[in-house]
C-alpha cells in the first residue's frame, strides 16, 4: 500500500473506518453464536475462520500510521460490558483442549511456555473489540480507529494470534490424524518449560474431541 493511499485514510478515514467496525462487528457477533453451544460441532473450526478474518482487520489497522484522536482524555464510556459469561460459556465448550501452551513474545531471549486458555483469550480480545465498538457507535469514529488500532498493537493483536494458533493446532491435530497431549492439568497460572509440560502431558487421542469439537478425523488406530 502506497504512502498516500495510507495518507487519504488517515485524513478521511469513513470507509475504512466502516470497513473494520464490520470486521470488528462480524467477529463480536460470530463468538457470541458460538458461545451459545447451540452448534458444537461446528465450534472449533468456525472460530479458527473467524479469527482469523480479525486478524486481517488487525494488519489493516497496523500498516497504517497512527491515528490520532481529536480528545485529549478518551471520553466516558460508562460502565463496560462484562465478558465473564462469555468467557465461561467458552470454557465449557471448549473443555477439554482449552488449555495450550504458548510463548509471548519470539524476540524476547528464550522464555518457557506458560499455559493459557482459548475461552481467556477470545474473552479479552471481545473485550477490546467491544470498547472501540462503544466510540463508533457514538460517531467518534477516530476515536474507535485510534482504540483499535491501539489495542492491535498493545493486546488483542498478540492475544488473537496466539489463539489462532491453538485453533489451527487443533484442527490441523485432527486432521492429521495426530494425537494431542492433554494440558487439562495444567494450571494457568504456572510458569511451565517444556520438561514441565511433557511430563504433566497426558495423551487424547483426535477422535475423543474431532465429534464435539466439530472437527471430522480419519480412524486413529
Amino acid at each position: 500500500m502506497s504512502d498516500a493511499t495510507l495518507n487519504t485514510v488517515k485524513n478521511d478515514p469513513g470507509d475504512f473506518a466502516v470497513q473494520i467496525s464490520d470486521q470488528v462487528g462480524s467477529f463480536l457477533v460470530a463468538v457470541d453464536e458460538v458461545a451459545k453451544g447451540d452448534e458444537p460441532d461446528s465450534a472449533v473450526p468456525f472460530l479458527l475462520l473467524e479469527v482469523s478474518q480479525l486478524l486481517l482487520a488487525g494488519g489493516r489497522l497496523g500498516a497504517h500510521e497512527d491515528f490520532l484522536p481529536e480528545e485529549r482524555y478518551e471520553p466516558d464510556l460508562g460502565p463496560e460490558q462484562d465478558v465473564d459469561d462469555l468467557r465461561e460459556r467458552l470454557a465449557v465448550l471448549l473443555d477439554p483442549v482449552d488449555v495450550y501452551s504458548e510463548v509471548f513474545d519470539p524476540y524476547e531471549p528464550r522464555k518457557a511456555p506458560v499455559a493459557c486458555r482459548i475461552s481467556d483469550d477470545l474473552a479479552d480480545v471481545v473485550a477490546d473489540l467491544r470498547h472501540g465498538m462503544a466510540h463508533y457507535r457514538e460517531g467518534r469514529t477516530v476515536e474507535a480507529l485510534w482504540w483499535w488500532q491501539f489495542s492491535y498493537f498493545s493486546n488483542w493483536g498478540a492475544t488473537a494470534s496466539a489463539a489462532l494458533r491453538a485453533l489451527q493446532s487443533l484442527v490441523a491435530h485432527v486432521r492429521l490424524n495426530q494425537p494431542l497431549e492433554d494440558l487439562d492439568g495444567l494450571d494457568t497460572d504456572q510458569d511451565l518449560g517444556d520438561d514441565a509440560l511433557a511430563e504433566e502431558a497426558g495423551k487424547v487421542m483426535a477422535r475423543e474431541i474431532a465429534g464435539p469439537l466439530g472437527m471430522r478425523a480419519r480412524t486413529v488406530k
